[in-house]
């Protein structure tokens, strides 16, 4: 046999071999990508963006490592406030890695937290244009965890991020699909209670799951412990205080201190429902004179996000 003849068998062999292959290659990154064990393809728009190393970043190996430079590019226009530039780069690599959900953590803060708060306190602009740049970067920072979220409904720590994010009447449902994970943090439950409670006309809601959440541990956090008497309170105001504080509370003394707190924590927005009288009642019962009373102390002030642009 020549030698052409034999490079012409060899190569007509490895196309055989390659043509075998290729079926079963296609059915496993199919079942991978099924079980989100590989990303999908990339878009032409991404392989611009990286450039060269496109084809060997599309084939999968190098993506991550690209995703993890990409962060630290990114991390470097946040240090100088290049927004723009951040909210690109986050987009990048979230393109290149949607199954992890920390980039999707990452980029979200630095949008709606960092730079909403630039703007916030960017007095070189006017004040409209700085509350127009809060508000973009705050539902910019918003529409990128839901895009996370779309990647990622089985993992409850984004829903917990955007939660946060949200008013109260709109976080409860954020809180709930954590929870409905059954993978979500202890305090996702209780902060699903405690947006539950500012919600007026939803106290037996929260007070239900606060008795939840009292069940499955052994105590509660003092933030609970007030809710729990504020709720109790509310749907039965006729009720004795102060038995009604030695059925929550571990002491009188206890009590005292906790519902003060909440008492002076104003901008928390926490109900108030029968606090003020506790404490009164449970001051009489420690012998302090009405002018040194708690309630005679300044409230926190609420802060309303328009008392920043005047």
């Amino acid at each position: 046999m020549t030698q052409v003849k034999k490079y012409w068998v060899l190569g007509v062999a490895i196309l055989v071999a390659g043509a075998a292959r290729l079926p079963l290659e296609q059915q496993l990154t199919s079942e991978l990508q099924r079980e989100k064990l590989l990303s999908g393809k990339m878009g032409i728009g991404t392989g611009e963006k990286i450039g060269q190393t496109f084809y060997a970043v599309s084939l999968g190996g190098l993506r991550t490592l690209v995703a993890t430079f990409l962060n630290l590019r990114a991390f470097g226009y946040f240090e100088n406030q290049r927004w723009s530039d951040v909210a690109d780069t986050y987009d990048l690599i979230v393109d290149l890695a949607p199954r992890t959900k920390y980039y999707w953590d990452a980029g979200s803060w630095h949008l709606a937290y960092n730079a909403a708060s630039h703007y916030l306190y960017e007095s070189k602009l006017p004040p409209l244009r700085r509350k127009l740049l809060w508000k973009s970067h705050i539902q910019a920072g918003r529409k990128f965890l839901e895009r996370g979220i779309q990647n990622n409904p089985e993992h409850p720590m984004l829903y917990e991020r955007l939660g946060y994010l949200l008013a109260d009447p709109n976080r409860i449902t954020a809180f709930k699909a954590a929870v409905d994970t059954g993978a979500a943090r202890n305090f996702t439950k209780r902060a699903a209670m405690y947006s539950l409670a500012r919600v007026p006309g939803r106290e037996k809601e929260a007070l239900d799951l606060l008795l939840e959440i009292k069940s499955e541990q052994k105590s509660l956090r003092p933030t609970a412990l007030a809710m729990y008497y504020v709720l109790e309170y509310q749907l039965n105001p006729d009720q004795s205080v102060i038995d009604l504080v030695d059925k929550v509370f571990p002491s009188r003394k206890v009590a005292y201190d906790i519902l003060g707190k909440l008492w002076l924590r104003g901008r928390d927005r926490f109900p108030m429902h029968g606090v003020a009288s506790a404490i009164r009642n449970l001051e009489l019962d420690f012998g302090i004179q009405e002018e040194k009373s708690l309630l005679k102390r300044p409230l926190q002030p609420t802060m309303d996000p328009d008392d920043y642009f005047r």
